[in-house]
């Protein structure tokens, strides 16, 4: 059944909605199709996934309310951006606008209540309300109680008690604010806009020796793309031919260029910016990092929040309590204190007009799809809601040492002759060594002889001694390169005091100390490390800037290593030799005592520690499948410092989602407390609820400015 569920699965993208509760009505519909099974909405990335078989016309005739229209997902449609006051909605608003004010000049040339007063007031409302008054009125029928049901209610009654006039402000207001409210989640998905334009839709490529400019969907795995200098890279793949500096920060956020060379990974969307690059394609258009990412991003924006989940579960109870409020306020004082019809039917109009949730709805969606987007847009992928909120709750961050606060890779930090002047030529004799050796430290020692261009000499007799270091005869004499307990062992008199204290020294900065020399005498100390990366320090002070309580680092390395990076970097705490089973139950020790804590980690090699924490955030997320699917926040490139702006926007919408849903719920306790005394007119309600609603939107798009 499952396996039948998943083939017949389609996803289409929706052009056309206007608010939450549209997408949720036309979701309903959608489910009532004959044939469906199941349907989701997407609002914040306007689409649709629907199990079943219905076709486009049947899709369009359920969203016919709000005038839909729905495209498969692959189709390269360009979606309608027409500035606001050329669409219909705008032709309305203005003529109803232009009918009010020609009512209200008749009103005060043959008063309030004259026919021709009341009759320019009537179009206007018919004119400026006919959708609202369409689905508020389908809604009545079928029971349905959400904004558009208290607005027709507010808006015919006060028509029934004569304010023709305040009917057909609140029709225009309304009117104003669902555009608003259309033009901020328009902003929030221009980040995800923006994405699915990076890539070329066609392709330069060489089959059978010819060139062919192709669409990018009939690019298969294996062609050889042509990618000139200035263009967009297509596909991903590897370079085959070539090399040239390729932009990367549509997909990773990485300003500087970065060089690729033959058999280097290359990705759909980034620049070449100097060299003709030939490239063997590896993935098919669906499955490129960019789709993976945009795929990523619209799933993430679906995903509610803890808070939004609170709010729609609110609104649910709260639309039916204002109604019902609303009709109680209107007949109660009348009914048992003899108050005047018209004064409490009009407060109780009031009520339901200002009790609209517009406001509350809007708030926690826009800010959400607004980060999210954003951070896309940086080089981070944030995978739901849920993830942005609790990463902006974080007290504890956990850093994996190797490949996340280092490079992962040894370098030569020292390198000591012990017989002046000679430097070059015990480099050029260790190298010529370590280029036999299988050492992990090998490779660091030939990188620096390669950046020093020392030569590399002939060796007549290598061999090792296991556990201890190798012996190599160059130019007829033995050498031996290897820990210093091998030269206690060959020395006669051992190892001089003098030179055990600089190797103590070097171990406890953290390094790995080898040493070259004969059977008689030591001739050069070597020091390696892995590698810190340049930012890590910066980054942990910005984390403990931005309110980071507490900083770990979790390594399987030595003690000794691991306390003096961790003191170089500023770390408040080092657990050292921890095996990945060690690190996955200390973050649950962390977690323990309800701290929000976050594992930054590789995406493979701490995948428990990643599961364990609050948040996983894995680093380098563009050359790893599996880091794409694991992690909850994804730093696309290798460069930890992504990590300080993650924090920064999760907390700042945190704070913005907070300050929507408070000032939401204010203003609508003022107004509520102007209906007693009588003082709230039913355009202020609507003009508060418009008000609010502004507010909110434009709060959460403030999350557009937040920076790297």
């Amino acid at each position: 059944m499952e396996q039948v569920k998943v083939q017949d699965k389609k996803v289409y993208r929706v052009q056309g909605f206007t608010c939450a509760s549209c997408a949720a009505k036309f979701e309903g519909n959608v489910k009532k199709l004959p044939g469906v099974r199941d349907a989701q909405v997407n609002f914040g990335a306007a689409k649709i996934t629907v199990y079943g078989e219905p076709s486009i016309k049947d899709l369009e005739k359920a969203g016919a309310f709000e005038s839909l229209k729905i495209y498969p997902e692959n189709q390269d449609v360009r979606m309608e951006r027409e500035p606001f006051w050329k669409r219909n909605e705008a032709i309305q608003v203005g003529v109803s606008l232009a009918l009010l004010m020609i009512g209200w000049l008749m009103g005060k040339f043959y008063g309030e209540d004259s026919l021709l007063s009341v009759a320019f007031y009537f179009l206007s409302m018919l004119i400026g309300g006919y959708a609202l008054f369409r689905k508020g009125l389908l809604n009545l029928t079928r029971l349905r109680f959400d904004m558009y049901t208290l607005m027709t209610i507010a808006v015919l009654g006060a028509a029934f008690i004569g304010e023709w006039g305040e009917g057909a402000t609140v029709v225009i207001l309304f009117a104003i604010s669902e555009a608003l409210e259309t033009y901020s989640m328009n902003q929030a998905r221009q980040s995800i806009r923006e994405l699915m334009d990076v890539a070329p839709k066609q392709a330069l490529v060489r089959r059978e020796g010819k060139e062919f400019l192709i669409p990018v969907d009939e690019v298969q795995i294996g062609d050889i793309m042509i990618v000139k200098p200035g263009q967009k890279l297509a596909m991903d793949g590897v370079v085959v031919k070539g090399s040239s500096s390729i932009n990367q920060a549509p997909i990773t956020g990485e300003s500087i260029p970065v060089t690729k060379n033959v058999g280097d990974q290359v990705y759909a969307g980034t620049i070449n910016e100097e060299g003709l690059l030939e490239v063997k394609v590896t993935k098919r258009v669906e499955d490129t990092t960019i789709a993976k990412i945009i795929h990523l991003v619209e799933e993430a924006q679906a995903e509610k929040a803890p808070s939004q989940t609170f709010v729609d579960r609110f609104a649910k109870i709260y639309t039916p309590a204002i109604l019902m409020a609303g009709f109680l306020v209107a007949v109660i004082p009348p009914l048992l204190f003899q108050a005047d019809w018209n004064d409490w039917i009009y407060r109780g109009l009031a009520l339901l007009v200002v009790g609209c949730p517009c406001a509350l709805v809007i708030s926690t969606p826009v800010s959400i799809v607004t980060a999210i987007g954003n951070a896309a847009r940086n080089g981070v992928l944030i995978k739901g809601g849920i993830h942005l909120e609790e990463a902006g709750a974080l007290s504890v961050v956990a850093f994996d040492k190797t490949g996340t606060l280092t490079r992962g890779v040894p370098v030569v930090t020292d390198f000591i002759p012990l017989i002046s002047d000679k430097e070059k030529e015990f480099l050029s004799i260790a190298a010529t060594i370590e280029k036999h050796s299988q050492h992990p430290l090998a490779s660091a020692i030939l990188r620096k002889a390669e950046e020093e261009a020392v030569p590399i000499r002939e060796v007549e007799d290598f061999f090792s001694l296991t556990g201890k270091g190798v012996r190599a005869k160059i130019n007829g004499i033995y050498y031996y390169m290897g820990s210093p307990g091998l030269f206690e062992e060959l020395l006669p008199a051992g190892i001089p005091d003098q030179t055990k204290k600089r190797m103590l020294d070097l171990q406890q900065q953290g390094k790995t100390v080898m040493a070259l020399g004969t059977e008689s005498e030591m001739l050069a100390l070597i020091a390696a490390a892995d590698d810190v990366r340049e930012n890590s320090k910066e980054v942990i002070r910005r984390l403990h800037e931005l309110g980071i309580k507490k900083t770990v680092m979790l390594t399987g390395d030595n003690r000794a290593t691991a306390e003096a990076i961790g003191k170089q970097l500023g770390i408040g705490e080092v657990q050292a030799e921890r095996l990945p089973q060690d690190k996955f139950e200390f973050i649950k020790q962390l977690r323990s005592d309800g701290s929000k804590v976050a594992m930054v980690g590789d995406g493979v090699n701490d995948a428990p520690a990643l599961a364990a924490s609050t948040v996983g955030i894995a680093m380098g997320g563009a050359g790893t499948d599996s880091a794409l699917e694991t992690a909850d926040i994804v730093l696309m490139a290798d460069d930890l410092g992504k990590l300080p702006f993650t924090m920064q926007l999760s907390r700042k919408a945190l704070q913005i989602i907070k300050q929507n849903i408070t000032f939401s719920l204010a203003i609508k306790t003022v107004a509520l407390l102007l209906i007693g005394p009588g003082w709230l007119t039913l355009w202020m309600a609507v003009f508060a609820d418009m008000g609010a609603t502004l507010i909110v939107t434009l709060n959460g798009l403030r999350l557009l400015k937040v920076k790297d």
